[in-house]
């Protein structure tokens, strides 16, 4: 998961870029990158840490051009600490290209293979999305012929990489003196959606982002989500050319993205990841009263603050009041998205706080929006009895998170995963709660796709099924191996 935008103006676009970044730091606190595009000379700056410290004055000063892309990091390849393994990525030929991902590719080793024995490029990292752009240059120069470079070459190009490359991938990347390409995955894994708004000249500029709130924190009008396997290439000049580039592409957007991922004021594929969350609790709380004893619980309280939507409908269902237990410090990155479960356990206790007196003596049900790993549930629970609750109740609008996820989540390695190979209760025991509930599976889709035009959702990491077909068990073996998270 990470956060990506582009845009095409007729203005300076280092701001427009830097603002949409920071309303995407969400999606990743690694690293952070920006490349904007003088007519055919690129300028760029890449550095670790989040976006407010990333960035001087001199810094965004060196940004000039009309357009631009920029990129949030959170590693699910290479090494988080790593700043040569920021986004963007370079190559000098065809043209010269730089590109932003946001996903995972699951084929890395044949791609490795091929671009150094067939392809004979060489890359610098172990980034996948260094090989993304490599792919996509080489079919480039494979698909031009004339003396410029046209839109069909370009979707030509990216036809090509849809059968070279697997995996979830939304890329944004500008070809140097030519324009931006944008392009989404078959199965359309990881979001992007495509605005538009007129300058004060009423010439188009547009914007491509992985959430619906940059664009309308920019004033941009939302046009459309790009399609599965869609490609959009914009001109210069700010001419808009698209084609479907894959063969038989498919809608199945990932559903941790409205779980947690994504902000709640954002929009994808037609779904409100607010009045979903909403959703969710509503149908947590037909299980929770299915399965926790009557009159047990006082208080309904949710971890802030991506289940608060979904605990303020389990209280509203259930009919008991709803209470704010933790007060979160907001300086402190989300504790899921940083590497390593070392600082995954310290961050816990520096960003959050239990209030003694919305505990004492009282019945306590906790609404959290996930358990991956319970190391952040486990440090919860703790505080809670600390703090005095008498019996503690913990449930999740996400049903268990057993398997591997490889589509652009850092969840590599299902030992690590508290549920994986538990029971509910045997998780209950090793969290040390009164009662253990969680969302079903068929419960969290049908929260999530109603009245949408969506029918099904990538649930891999709940279900073990992989919607692309070619990760086998040899592949998630491996990727335990060699994959920390």
């Amino acid at each position: 998961m990470c956060g990506i935008v582009g845009i095409v103006s007729t203005a300076l676009v280092n701001q427009q870029i830097y603002d949409s970044l920071l309303l995407l730091q969400h999606r990743g606190q690694d690293s952070t990158g920006i490349a904007t595009m003088d007519g055919s000379v690129f300028h760029l700056h890449k550095a670790r840490g989040q976006v407010r410290e990333a960035y001087r004055t001199r810094d965004m000063r060196s940004l000039i051009g009309n357009i631009g892309l920029g990129h949030v990091r959170y590693a699910t390849k290479g090494a988080a600490e790593r700043e040569e393994e920021a986004q963007p990525f370079y190559v000098n030929a065809p043209y010269g290209i730089i590109l932003i991902h946001n996903g995972n590719l699951t084929n890395t080793r044949e791609l490795d293979r091929d671009l150094f024995n067939i392809d004979r490029r060489h890359t610098n990292s172990k980034s996948d999305t260094e090989m993304l752009l490599n792919v996509l240059a080489t079919e480039l120069q494979l698909k031009i012929y004339g003396s410029d470079l046209t839109p069909d070459q370009v979707f030509d190009a990216v036809t090509s990489v849809h059968q070279r490359v697997e995996g979830s991938y939304t890329s944004i990347a500008l070809i140097a003196g030519h324009g931006l390409l944008a392009f989404r995955d078959p199965f359309g894994i990881r979001p992007l959606v495509l605005g538009k708004r007129k300058s004060l000249e009423g010439a188009d500029e547009w914007i491509v982002a992985s959430e619906s709130l940059v664009l309308e924190n920019g004033d941009y009008e939302i046009v459309r989500d790009v399609d599965p396997g869609e490609a959009i290439f914009i001109t210069q000049n700010g001419e808009l050319y698209s084609r479907q580039c894959a063969k038989n592409p498919r809608l199945v957007p990932c559903s941790f993205e409205y779980v947690y991922l994504a902000r709640p004021d954002s929009v994808m594929s037609g779904i409100s990841v607010y009045e979903a969350r909403l959703r969710m609790g509503d149908r947590l709380a037909e299980t929770i009263a299915k399965y926790t004893p009557s009159g047990d619980i006082d208080v309904v309280m949710p971890i802030p603050d991506s289940s608060r939507p979904a605990a303020m409908q389990v209280a509203r269902q259930l009919g008991i009041e709803y209470r704010e237990g933790f007060f979160k410090n907001r300086y402190v990155g989300r504790t899921f998205i940083m590497p390593g479960q070392a600082q995954r356990k310290k961050s816990v206790r520096q960003k959050l706080n239990a209030m003694g007196t919305e505990f004492k003596g009282k019945n306590v049900l906790i609404v959290d929006d996930s358990i991956v790993r319970g190391t952040t549930s486990k440090e919860i629970v703790q505080m809670a009895r600390v703090a005095g609750a008498n019996k503690v109740t913990f449930t999740s609008a996400a049903p268990p998170v057993r398997y591997s996820h490889v589509y652009g989540i850092n969840m590599p390695n299902r030992h690590e995963l508290i549920a994986y190979n538990r029971t509910i209760p045997e998780i209950s025991s090793e969290l040390s709660t009164d009662h253990m509930v969680y969302q079903e599976v068929a419960d969290l889709e049908a929260a999530i796709v109603e009245g949408s035009g969506v029918s099904e959702l990538e649930l891999s990491c709940f279900t073990g099924e992989y919607i692309t077909g070619t990760v086998t068990s040899e592949y998630l073996d491996w990727i335990e191996r060699t994959q920390l998270s």
